[in-house]
């Protein structure tokens, strides 16, 4: 191999290194920002877990609502359920409530406010039986007002991987009530849904329940695992580097 042509080689090999080593730093440094996102999410949705529920904010107030500031606030309010309407998402467990352990569905209902309003409710967890239509073990909704206390959600964004839904069996797969609303033809609804969280029916089903923090920080060890493989990846460099350019004994 000529001179010229080792130069090239080296200088080839010095770059891709630079450029590897670099990605695997950036990739660390990313970890350790999500990391501090994770720990303010997780403050934030502690502290308002452990609220007090509050009224539910009036409607001229939800255009100001937001995800990022008042999902999980807990609320209470009195509404009449629409007979005989809701909806069922499907899911394999829940990574918020730890009295879900195998696949399910959540039963969503409308609910009409005093005012006439309509905000969504998740009313619950059906567990999956066998072939069991949750349909006919998720009970009505009661009639009357009731008052439930529940949580702020947000409708969820539909994955690249999420199956379509089937209207037709009413079996959702995503949490969107403004989905729901247009096919079963309910009233326009509110932006966000309510999980409920109290008062558990007769029978216990649909189960409502009550939200935990539970989402995994393992940032951190991500982060030292990016930055080690800079390190691993710098040392190898610098052995092939030393033996290309150590003189012939």
């Amino acid at each position: 191999m000529t001179k010229a042509a080792r130069g090239r080689g080296l200088v080839a090999a010095t770059l891709a290194t630079l450029v590897g080593i670099a990605l695997l730093i950036g990739l660390g440094v990313w970890q350790l920002h999500r990391k501090v996102w994770k720990e303010t999410l997780i403050a934030a949705m502690t502290a308002r877990l452990d609220r007090a529920p509050q009224p539910l904010p009036p409607p001229a107030q939800w255009s100001a609502l937001t995800q990022g500031a008042d999902e999980f606030r807990r609320v209470t309010f009195t509404a009449d359920f629409l007979p005989g309407e809701q909806a069922l998402v499907y899911a394999p467990g829940s990574a918020l409530r730890t009295d879900i352990k195998g696949p399910g569905h959540f039963v969503f209902a409308p609910a009409r406010l005093a005012d006439g309003r309509i905000v969504v409710v998740d009313r619950g967890f059906v567990p999956l039986a066998g072939k069991d239509d949750a349909t006919a073990r998720a009970p009505a909704a009661p009639q009357g007002p009731v008052t439930i206390v529940g949580y702020l959600r947000w409708p969820e964004q539909r994955g690249m991987f999420a199956p379509a839904d089937d209207v037709k069996r009413n079996t959702w797969f995503v949490r969107d009530p403004a989905a729901m609303a247009a096919a079963h033809h309910w009233p326009t609804v509110a932006p966000f849904y309510v999980d409920q969280e109290a008062p558990v029916p007769p029978g216990g089903l649909p189960l409502p329940g009550r939200i935990v923090v539970n989402l995994p920080d393992n940032h951190l060890q991500y982060a030292i695992t990016w930055f080690g493989l800079a390190g691993a990846l710098a040392g190898v460099y610098g052995v092939w580097l030393y033996g290309r350019l150590r003189p012939p004994a």
